[in-house]
């Protein structure tokens, strides 16, 4: 019925269509059904429009929808009619692909989130990722979707990998390098109503913040998909996905690894996530290497024990690289030791991934690294195959283009 209403005659007018309801304005659209109808104006001819449809409120009368086409959405907004008759309420977006169905999670917040089911359909977008990157012809799925970032810490591979993710298919990017100095924070606007400023800009914000929970309080906030880039000792969870996937294609496998967490754990998110995101799988142990002003925190070996996984405490190096398959190397964080830097000097150095660790370390297992690294890895290392952390960073990409794809577009 709402498909009849869209005829090529009502499309010459160009009126302002009517405003989405706020039933329609949540994180993911819910489409129960999809299908192909051709617009046709003195301007396009016959290009394909593809609508999901679903009620939008206990109004029969009361649709919302929404469209993706190779037309640009401003002028797709024109040829949608405007109904005397019917409420209806539209998201258009620009796609050479058909929407498919929602992604399970409004947002990536954390690595609690997800489960294994999840993680092995992730997996799989990324794997398609690795070929769209190489095939331009169908990087266009993103066209006409903006994503922010908004990053309050200093930032590379994180910044980087998603700008370069939402631009290789086919997206557009809002960037701010250093947020906490060059945005409105530094005049005191809140994080809530930055998130709530940005919203109206971009259709996805990657968010990487100083203070741990900062990302929670954006989702909570936004009415748009989040992504947390870290957010101060808290999490890391988009790196956690890359690091897990990055173990899986070196060695084949997640289920029975034997992991060495080396470095900065009191502080480092990414160790953190990563060891919320392993526990998922069976058989996992994980040494903990670490100088004693930076030990992990007790929140995440009580978590690895009410998951059933084995941890130990260890200070030698050597002993746990001759057990593991994979050791994952950390930087002592400076900026986290604040005026205390007699402890930040009396931890950096104390294990150093050097040709002695490569020495014991198994010819299957891989050293792993977040980047960046001071001398916590020697630059003699970077030579032998198992040194896996460069391919580690290239992951990123794959990943941060699948999770783009999916909240935005859905399966």
């Amino acid at each position: 019925m709402v498909l009849s209403t869209l005829s090529t005659s009502a499309v010459h007018n160009g009126t302002p269509f009517l405003k989405p309801s706020p039933s329609f304005l949540s994180k993911g659209h819910m489409r129960s059904s999809q299908e192909s109808i051709f617009a046709d104006s003195n301007l396009a001819v016959n290009q394909p429009v593809f609508v999901n449809l679903r009620a939008a409120s206990t109004d029969p009368q009361h649709y919302a929808f929404s469209a993706t086409s190779p037309l640009q959405p401003d002028y797709l907004r024109k040829l949608l009619p405007r109904s005397h008759s019917r409420c209806y309420s539209v998201d258009i977006k620009k796609s050479s692909v058909s929407i498919g169905n929602k992604f399970p999670l409004d947002d990536v917040i954390e690595s609690q989130q997800f489960d294994r089911d999840i993680l092995n359909d992730i997996f799989e977008v990324a794997l398609e990722m690795e070929k769209i990157e190489k095939n331009s012809s169908r990087r266009k799925i993103l066209m006409g979707y903006l994503m922010a970032t908004l990053f309050y810490e200093p930032s590379t591979r994180t910044r980087l990998s998603f700008e370069s993710a939402m631009k290789r298919l086919g997206g557009e990017v809002l960037t701010t390098e250093n947020a906490r100095e060059f945005s409105s924070a530094a005049k005191g606007e809140t994080l809530e109503d930055t998130i709530r400023t940005v919203e109206g800009y971009a259709d996805i914000i990657v968010l990487r913040h100083f203070e741990s929970g900062a990302a929670r309080r954006a989702a909570s906030t936004a009415s748009i998909p989040i992504i947390n880039a870290g957010d101060g000792p808290g999490q890391h969870p988009t790196q956690a996905l890359l690091d897990v996937y990055t173990i899986k294609r070196e060695i084949g496998r997640l289920d029975g690894i034997t992991l060495g967490l080396v470095g900065d754990l009191a502080n480092g998110r990414t160790v953190r996530s990563l060891a919320y995101l392993i526990a998922k799988y069976q058989n996992i142990k994980i040494y903990f290497v670490s100088p004693d002003v930076v030990k992990m925190k007790d929140d995440i070996k009580d978590y690895l024990t009410s998951m059933g996984v084995g941890w130990e405490e260890s200070t030698d190096l050597l002993e746990v690289a001759s057990k593991c398959d994979v050791v994952y190397q950390t930087r002592i964080q400076r900026e986290r030791f604040g005026e205390r830097i007699d402890l930040y000097e009396a931890a950096r150095g104390k294990y150093i991934v050097n040709r002695k660790v490569l020495d014991v370390l198994p010819k299957h297992a891989v050293i792993m690294h977040p980047l960046p690294r001071l001398d916590e890895i020697t630059v003699d290392v970077d030579s032998d195959t198992r040194a896996a952390y460069f391919r580690q960073a290239k992951n990123g990409l794959y990943i941060r283009m699948a999770l783009l794809k999916l909240l935005l577009l859905g399966w």
